[in-house]
Formats: C-alpha cells, sequence, structure tokens
C-alpha cells in the first residue's frame, strides 16, 4: 500500500491520527485534542502524507550496483586502447569489446622447396649398382648416367633376415623380399603367364628356385596320390618294420604347397612358416596348430600339444587316418584348392583330428580329459563328436556346423557328412543306442539319423531327412519320415566320393528310381 489509513472507524479523522503521520506532534498531545479538522487542512494533510510515503517506498528499494569486474578501467585499461570510458557498469561490459585492439593472426611462411620427411633414393639410401666386371658404385635413382636398360647393371637391395641366419631363415627371407613382388614388370609378365597354358607350372619351377638353391624334389600331386594311404603313400620305420625310410608324401606335398602360397602372398609368410614350414612332421605341425586353436587361459597350449604329440606317437592308426582326411577334403570339396586350406582352415577337419585325440583318451582312461576336448571343440567349432564315438579313415565332414555324433554312433570308411548332420541316440543311458552308417554313406545336410538302426554301404540319404529305419546297401532315401526312392546301379558305387546331390544330372543317371 503507498499509505496507511488515516481514517478511524467512524470515518472521521481525528487528530490523533494526524499526529501519528506528522513529526511537530507528539502522542501525548494528539491524546488531548478531540475537535474535528477542517476540510481545507484535510485536503492539506492528505496531499502531505501522501508524499511522505511514496518517498518512504522509494528509500527501501536496493541501490543499483554496478558490475562486479569493472572491466577496461583501471588497472584493466587495454594498453593503447581508448581511456575514455562510460560510468555505468552495464555499458562498460556491453563496449569493453571495442576497447582492445584487433590482433591480425600471424601466417608462417611456407618454404620454398617442401623437403620430403623421408629420404629416399638419396645419399647412404641410394641402391648399390653391380656392373658385370665386378665394380660397384653408389647413385641415385635419378642419375642419367646409369643404364636401367643394360644387363650388365642390376640394382641389388639390402636383405632383411625375419629370424636367425640359418637355412630355413634363408628361404624364408627369399620369399619374403622376393624382387617380383615388387616389380610391376614382373607381376604384369606373371599373370599373363598364369593365364596361359602351363603358367601355373612355370611358377612353381620359379618358386622352387627360391626356396633351394639346389632345387627342390620333385612332389607327387594329389591326383596321383592313392586316397587309401597305402604304404607307398605313407611309411614310417615304426610302422612298417620292412621299411628302412621314412615315406610321406602327403607332408611332402602340403609343405611344397605352402611355400607356394608364401611365395604368392607375402602377407602370410610368417603365419604359414609358423605353422607348416618350419615343422619336420606333419604331427608336429598339427599338434602346433590344434594346440593354439583349443588352448584357454586354464589349459595352455603347450599342454594341449603334449596331448596330441602322445596321441599321434602312440596310434599309428591315428597317423594314417590323418592323411587320409586331408586327401578326402582335398579330393570332395571343389572350394578346397590345395592342402594347407584344408590344414588350416577347415574346422570340420579341425573337428575330426581332436576327436581322434579325444577317443585315444577316453580309451585310455583318462575320460574328463577328453570331456574337455570335446567341449572345447562344441563350443569353439560347433561340432559335437563323442570320444566314445567309433569314426573311420578318410571322412570329410563339409562346413562341420552343426554335426552331432552321439556316443555309441558308428561312421564307417569314406563317408561324407554335410552340415547339421545328426546321429542321435534313443533309449536310456548305458545302452547301444545310436545308428551305424557303413563304408561311402553320403549325409546330405541336416539329415537325422535316430535310434539303433543300420544304413547300409554306399547309401545316400537326402537334405532334411529323418531316418528311424534301416536302410538297405546302396539305396537312396529322402523324406520325413525317411521313403526308398531308388537303387544305385553300380554295386561299388560310393556317393560319398561323388558328391552329387539328389535332382543332378550326374546323381540321376547312376540310380535306378522306383515307381
Amino acid at each position: 500500500r503507498s499509505f496507511p489509513p488515516v481514517c478511524n472507524l467512524r470515518g472521521r479523522i481525528t487528530s490523533k491520527d494526524i499526529a501519528l503521520h506528522t513529526s511537530s506532534t507528539s502522542e501525548e498531545e494528539a491524546s488531548d485534542i478531540k475537535r474535528p479538522v477542517p476540510e481545507t487542512d484535510l485536503k492539506r494533510l492528505i496531499t502531505q502524507m501522501s508524499t511522505t510515503s511514496r518517498t518512504a517506498s522509494t528509500d527501501k528499494q536496493p541501490p543499483k550496483t554496478t558490475s562486479r569486474y569493472q572491466l577496461g578501467v583501471g588497472k584493466n585499461q587495454p594498453i593503447g586502447g581508448n581511456t575514455t570510458l562510460s560510468s555505468k557498469g552495464d555499458q562498460d561490459i556491453e563496449n569493453v569489446a571495442s576497447f582492445f585492439p584487433i590482433i591480425e593472426p600471424v601466417s608462417k611462411p611456407e618454404p620454398a622447396v617442401k623437403k620430403p620427411r623421408y629420404d629416399t633414393g638419396e645419399g647412404k639410401n641410394a641402391p648399390m649398382t653391380t656392373n658385370a666386371v665386378g665394380g660397384t658404385s653408389q647413385q641415385g635413382p635419378y642419375n642419367n648416367n646409369s643404364p636401367s636398360d643394360d644387363n650388365s647393371f642390376r640394382t641389388t637391395t639390402k636383405t632383411h633376415l625375419l629370424t636367425t641366419g640359418d637355412k630355413d631363415s634363408a628361404k624364408l627371407t627369399r620369399a619374403v623380399w622376393d624382387k617380383d613382388h615388387f616389380d610391376e614388370s614382373q607381376s604384369s609378365s606373371s599373370a599373363n603367364n598364369l593365364e596361359s597354358d602351363g603358367g601355373e607350372q612355370q611358377q612353381n619351377a620359379q618358386v622352387n628356385d627360391i626356396f633351394s638353391a639346389e632345387g627342390t624334389d620333385i612332389v607327387i600331386p594329389y591326383e596321383e596320390i592313392d586316397l587309401s594311404v597305402p604304404p607307398s603313400v605313407y611309411s614310417h620305420p615304426s610302422v612298417d618294420g620292412k621299411s628302412s625310410e621314412q615315406i610321406d608324401l602327403v607332408w611332402d606335398l602340403m609343405l611344397h604347397e605352402a611355400k607356394v602360397e608364401a611365395a604368392r602372398e607375402p602377407l602370410l609368410v610368417s603365419f604359414l612358416y609358423s605353422t607348416i614350414i618350419n615343422h619336420p612332421t606333419l604331427e608336429s605341425a598339427l599338434a602346433f596348430h590344434l594346440a593354439n586353436r583349443l588352448s584357454n587361459p586354464a589349459m595352455l597350449s603347450t599342454q594341449i600339444m603334449s596331448l596330441i604329440r602322445e596321441a599321434l606317437d602312440a596310434d599309428p592308426d591315428f597317423r594314417r587316418n590323418l592323411r587320409a582326411d586331408i586327401l578326402a577334403v582335398r579330393d570332395r570339396d571343389p572350394a578346397c584348392n590345395c592342402l594347407p586350406d584344408v590344414f588350416l582352415y577347415f574346422k570340420g577337419f579341425h573337428a575330426l583330428q581332436t576327436y581322434r585325440v579325444s577317443h585315444y583318451l577316453w580309451k585310455s582312461g583318462r575320460r574328463v580329459l577328453a570331456h574337455y576336448l570335446q567341449s572345447q571343440v562344441s563350443q569353439k567349432k560347433q561340432i559335437d563328436i563323442h570320444p566314445n564315438a567309433t569314426l573311420g579313415s578318410g571322412i570329410m565332414l563339409d562346413h562341420g556346423t552343426g554335426i552331432v555324433i552321439g556316443e555309441t554312433a558308428h561312421l564307417g570308411h569314406n563317408c561324407s557328412v554335410l552340415h547339421h548332420v545328426t546321429l542321435g541316440g534313443s533309449g536310456k543311458k548305458g545302452v547301444d543306442r545310436h545308428p551305424k552308417i557303413g563304408n561311402g554313406v553320403l549325409l546330405g545336410a541336416g539329415a537325422s539319423v535316430l535310434g539303433n538302426i543300420n544304413i547300409g554301404d554306399g547309401c545316400q540319404v537326402g537334405a532334411g531327412t529323418l531316418v528311424i529305419e534301416d536302410l538297405p546297401p546302396r539305396s537312396v532315401a529322402v523324406g520325413v519320415p525317411a521313403k526308398i526312392i531308388g537303387r544305385f546301379v553300380d554295386v561299388t558305387a560310393q556317393p560319398s566320393i561323388g558328391m552329387n546331390q539328389l535332382g543332378s544330372k550326374e546323381s540321376d543317371e547312376g540310380i535306378a528310381f522306383y515307381i
């Protein structure tokens, strides 16, 4: 409110009310005065009291303060700036930017000639040229006097050994720093040779010269190797008492192809060298490679490698089956180009060889350790093969994902099993409850064979088929449940080797379908 009320309850202004708002009349004197106030005096008093009330309300407002920091004033005054400032703090803050001088950015002048960061091809880095007479000279790459087209001069570079200076390291170094990999003319000419007939043989001959100054031994291609792995393919003095020297055509071929791939792809030289080329035997390479794939913090790779070597050394059939499995994948899978591909990358092959190690441990009474290897393969490869199952030689687990083989299952020789195949059981624990698969059987993708049933030799089970009854030899079955739709005409036919799926021209020509 602008001023306090001056009227009493009766609506009249008394001298007491006036005395409360004036300083000239005391409270005691105002109580004695009872006479009414004239109208002219009343107007004058109201005007006077209203003015006094406005002044009092104005004095109660807080004083207007200036800014806390007086920018540009006193010691904060900019050097060389305008010293005339506004008296008000708000205006000082708004206009403070105008008091500071504008500084132009400093630009660094660019050098006339930009020096390269690395001095390549000049000074001590210039290549050494050697003439035919034997003299050497240090020349830069832009020397016009260097005879680039003259055969009497050749440019050599310093070789960098990846490991110690032994014989194998020298071979590896020549493969990594082969000048053909960095010479455009050589690479283009080699590409043309590959397109022409016999180009691959020429490149293999060049690789042989790279890896051995004395030349490599002639290796037999896999097409000429007997897939059954007779003693003429693999023979070890400890296995065959009649043989005095070791024969291993599979390892010789794998080693040769690994060197060829290392020469083609320098980025894989270290990997191929550590997994294949650096090892003396196929068993040593397999133990090293599988141990690195199956190791974890609880079981070191060196421990797993010793287990694999123990199983290989103690079981001659394991060593022979190992070579038969590699040749089976190389022969039946058109996506496989060489033996190192099978050995290094095919997880079906890795799971199969790990099963053979766990099967040896199971038969030796070390069943907990066998289950550990089975668990590792199941987690890392998505393939579950019980250690007590019986698997023959020359088996191909194509793709491998989702394959399940039970405890009492039996899989014959030269069988081909595609992904998501189940050899499941029916019954309680301790009962022979899994299927028995014959030799040369092809199980299509997603096929399920359940119960203690027999699948005859040379049968073919179509993709997605559910088999719950016995199949006679050389039968062709499809459907859910399985129905026999035909029979192979050739009694020696093995569909697992041909890998012809039902519905193809090659498959239908050899099948007599039932009407």
